[in-house]
């Protein structure tokens, strides 16, 4: 096979490598605020706020990320007569989307703190809020890491779906070349490639932060 057409596909797709990044990067931490405060809600014992919560992670959980991402390319702009660029759909689609799941990591994970450490902190003399900034947080935030770096790979995975509402990350870079070469199976091959790499540098980093952490 005749590899002098990488020559023009590499620099588009580390191009798209770019966006992509920044977008996971980005909607992944905003997911992490919207997850962190819903996994929250979701173990306390405010029925408005726990209902919220539960209300949006189940319309996000229960409709697909292509389908929100269409829905907010094309619908949420003639709501509100904006116009709202594709990356910064793309940017609300995963943090809403990641939000979803790592509420549930984050309820899993204070759920899973020994009940003994609000009486630890109470014994202290501490407040609830730093009860659980000291001692509940800390440890929860701990177990949860390697779950939320799973759910980093995920939403990195994810934002090739975006392509569909024309965001310039990787698999959008890699169709239009494939569009404009007509050269579909090497060129879809190199991006199958190019993220078996990406995400195989991911998953490495990723054990050697859990084999830090034991």
């Amino acid at each position: 096979m005749d590899m002098k057409f990488l020559d023009v596909l590499l620099p588009m797709m580390f191009e798209g490598l770019k966006l992509t990044v920044l977008i996971a990067v980005v909607g992944i931490g905003i997911g992490f605020l919207i997850g962190s405060l819903c996994g929250y809600l979701l173990q306390s014992k405010y029925k408005v706020g726990k209902a919220i919560a539960e209300v949006y992670i189940w319309i996000i959980r229960a409709t697909p990320l292509m389908v929100q991402a269409l829905y907010g390319y094309f619908v949420i702009p003639k709501l509100v007569s904006v116009d709202i660029s594709s990356t910064i759909v793309g940017i609300g689609v995963i943090a809403l989307n990641s939000g979803a799941f790592i509420s549930e990591i984050v309820k899993g994970a204070l759920m899973g703190i020994d009940p003994g450490q609000k009486e630890a902190g109470a014994s202290l003399g501490l407040t609830s809020s730093q009860t659980m900034l000291h001692l509940i947080i800390p440890p929860a935030f701990k177990s949860a890491l390697p779950a939320l770096f799973n759910q980093f790979i995920t939403s990195v995975k994810d934002t090739a779906l975006l392509s569909a509402i024309a965001v310039n990350e990787i698999t959008h870079q890699a169709q239009a070349y494939a569009a404009l070469s007509f050269k579909a199976i090497p060129t879809y091959t190199a991006l199958a490639v190019f993220y078996l790499i990406i995400l195989s540098i991911l998953i490495i980093v990723q054990k050697q932060i859990e084999r830090k952490m034991r």
